[in-house]
């Protein structure tokens, strides 16, 4: 087995908040992300949305498209209407060979509203959430399908948030809805990475390794702040930059023969976190920690 190494665009660029690294070019982000030695990277705003423009500018810095995040409607749309939506999307990432997409939710977040405590993040009633889970079966089944899985991402200020949440809507959904882990987001939901990945690490198809500063979360969590509150007081880091231990998690990627994409992902202000140097880190760190647990990292 062996693992791909990829990290996504958020820490040049931030797609929420244009202003945070809005300069930045996208040859930048992709010629500093593969001299940093990832081989993959995630799609954000500023890539190109035909395969025709993406591919020829991926290969020029000798990186792979390895995902990227779709904000569903699910709550609100039929399952007809999402297809429609998705369908400029689905066929960049089959063009570009992505493994998989990165599926949430939005439909009432609150992830980007500074005005919007996490405590009041929206929540699904016993008779929406089986609806709900209907219709995602759906979504994943379609998905599956057209050879690109769904693979949701629990996020903070969602619906689908804390590891009670992750666990029911995998208990409760067609085995074609797969789980982006993403360990940042578990953590600051007080969950355990290492409980889901134990417990469903047939469903875990990608995983962002995500870090967290600990004493920007305990502030978060006791003051209540929005997620862009908690963000820009610089909650997220790079793996090796945090509190969060990764050997015990690839042991257990070890042990379940994980093979798929690890995708450091860090939202911080470019002008305070210079990307370039914390993608160095986050992937010095990951080399590391993934040789101590003998596992392989795929090369291009």
């Amino acid at each position: 087995m062996s693992v791909k190494l990829g990290i996504a665009p958020i820490a040049w660029s931030n797609d929420d908040m244009p202003e945070l690294g809005g300069d930045t070019s996208l040859e930048q982000c992709l010629s500093e992300a593969s001299q940093a030695g990832f081989i993959g990277i995630e799609s954000g705003g500023k890539f190109p949305k035909k395969s025709e423009e993406l591919i020829p500018k991926l290969k020029e810095f000798n990186l792979n498209l390895c995902s990227g995040w779709y904000g569903a409607n699910l709550r609100k749309n039929s399952v007809e209407e999402e297809k429609k939506i998705i369908k400029d999307q689905l066929k960049l990432f089959k063009d570009c060979n992505s493994p998989c997409m990165v599926f949430a939710e939005v439909s009432g977040s609150i992830q980007g509203d500074p005005d919007r405590k996490l405590s009041s993040r929206p929540k699904m009633d016993t008779e929406e959430s089986k609806k709900y889970y209907e219709k995602i079966s759906e979504m994943g089944k379609y998905l599956e399908g057209e050879g690109m899985p769904l693979a949701y991402h629990h996020h903070m200020g969602t619906v689908i948030e804390t590891q009670e949440d992750t666990k029911r809507l995998l208990e409760n959904t067609h085995e074609s809805v797969k789980l982006t882990l993403d360990t940042g987001h578990m953590l600051f939901a007080e969950g355990n990475s290492l409980d889901i990945l134990k417990n469903f690490s047939d469903r875990v198809i990608h995983i962002h390794c995500k870090d967290i500063r600990k004493n920007v979360l305990e502030k978060s969590l006791n003051e209540d702040l929005s997620f862009r509150a908690a963000f820009l007081e610089g909650a997220f880091t790079v793996p090796g930059d945090g509190c969060i231990d990764y050997k015990p998690l690839f042991d257990v990627l070890k042990e379940k023969n994980y093979s798929g994409w690890l995708v450091v992902e860090a939202e911080q202000d470019p002008a305070k976190a210079n990307p370039f140097e914390y993608a160095k880190i986050g992937y010095k760190y990951l080399t590391e920690t993934l040789k101590r647990s003998n596992i392989e990292i795929f090369k291009n």
